[in-house]
Protein backbone atom coordinates (compact mmCIF):
# COMPACT_ATOMS: atom_id res chain seq x y z
CA UNK A 1 0.00 0.00 0.00
CA UNK A 2 1.55 3.80 -0.96
CA UNK A 3 1.70 6.61 1.23
CA UNK A 4 2.15 10.29 0.38
CA UNK A 5 2.96 12.71 2.70
CA UNK A 6 3.83 16.60 2.53
CA UNK A 7 6.43 17.42 4.71
CA UNK A 8 7.49 20.87 6.54
CA UNK A 9 10.70 20.90 8.68
CA UNK A 10 11.76 23.78 10.72
CA UNK A 11 15.19 24.57 12.76
CA UNK A 12 18.80 24.60 11.32
CA UNK A 13 17.69 22.56 7.97
CA UNK A 14 19.37 24.93 5.70
CA UNK A 15 22.87 25.21 4.62
CA UNK A 16 23.71 21.81 7.06
CA UNK A 17 23.32 19.58 3.58
CA UNK A 18 19.63 18.33 4.35
CA UNK A 19 18.50 18.31 0.97
CA UNK A 20 21.22 16.26 -0.24
CA UNK A 21 21.03 13.72 2.94
CA UNK A 22 17.06 13.69 2.03
CA UNK A 23 17.52 12.48 -1.18
CA UNK A 24 19.98 10.14 -0.37
CA UNK A 25 17.89 8.50 2.41
CA UNK A 26 14.77 8.47 0.36
CA UNK A 27 16.31 7.12 -2.29
CA UNK A 28 17.78 4.26 -0.28
CA UNK A 29 13.97 3.64 1.12
CA UNK A 30 12.89 3.64 -2.31
CA UNK A 31 10.91 6.57 -2.67
CA UNK A 32 9.77 9.12 -5.34
CA UNK A 33 8.96 12.69 -4.96
CA UNK A 34 11.01 15.77 -4.38
CA UNK A 35 12.61 18.31 -1.70
CA UNK A 36 13.62 22.07 -1.77
CA UNK A 37 14.50 24.76 0.50
CA UNK A 38 11.63 27.46 1.16
CA UNK A 39 12.49 31.01 1.62
CA UNK A 40 11.19 31.23 4.93
CA UNK A 41 14.20 28.90 6.01
CA UNK A 42 12.13 25.48 6.24
CA UNK A 43 12.59 22.26 4.14
CA UNK A 44 9.55 21.23 1.90
CA UNK A 45 9.32 17.72 0.99
CA UNK A 46 6.75 15.19 -1.02
CA UNK A 47 7.43 11.86 -0.51
CA UNK A 48 5.55 8.69 -1.80
CA UNK A 49 6.75 5.11 -1.19
CA UNK A 50 5.36 1.76 0.91
CA UNK A 51 3.42 2.89 4.55
CA UNK A 52 6.50 1.42 6.70
CA UNK A 53 9.78 2.93 4.26
CA UNK A 54 7.56 6.80 4.40
CA UNK A 55 7.21 5.89 8.62
CA UNK A 56 11.18 5.16 8.68
CA UNK A 57 11.35 8.34 6.36
CA UNK A 58 9.38 10.61 8.76
CA UNK A 59 11.69 9.23 11.69
CA UNK A 60 14.51 10.37 9.84
CA UNK A 61 13.34 13.82 9.29
CA UNK A 62 12.81 14.16 12.83
CA UNK A 63 16.66 13.93 13.24
CA UNK A 64 17.96 15.39 9.66
CA UNK A 65 21.88 14.83 8.92
CA UNK A 66 24.22 15.68 11.44
CA UNK A 67 24.79 19.23 10.86
CA UNK A 68 20.84 20.08 11.21
CA UNK A 69 18.86 21.18 14.13
CA UNK A 70 15.40 19.91 13.43
CA UNK A 71 12.69 21.88 15.76
CA UNK A 72 9.23 20.78 14.34
CA UNK A 73 8.29 18.66 11.81
CA UNK A 74 4.96 18.99 10.03
CA UNK A 75 3.49 15.91 8.20
CA UNK A 76 0.15 16.44 5.79
CA UNK A 77 -1.08 13.48 4.11
CA UNK A 78 -2.08 13.47 0.49
CA UNK A 79 -3.51 10.83 -1.98
CA UNK A 80 -1.35 8.95 -3.60
CA UNK A 81 -0.43 9.23 -7.36
CA UNK A 82 1.51 8.36 -10.47
CA UNK A 83 3.59 11.26 -11.69
CA UNK A 84 6.86 10.59 -10.49
CA UNK A 85 9.48 8.08 -10.81
CA UNK A 86 12.48 9.20 -8.52
CA UNK A 87 13.56 11.69 -5.59
CA UNK A 88 14.95 14.56 -6.48
CA UNK A 89 15.82 18.18 -5.85
CA UNK A 90 13.63 20.66 -6.68
CA UNK A 91 14.46 24.50 -6.86
CA UNK A 92 12.10 26.61 -4.94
Amino acid sequence: MERRVHILVSGRVQGVWFRGSTVKVAGALGLVGWVRNLPDGRVEILAQGPVSKIDEFIAWCRIGPPRASVEKVAVHEEPPGAEFFSFALRRP
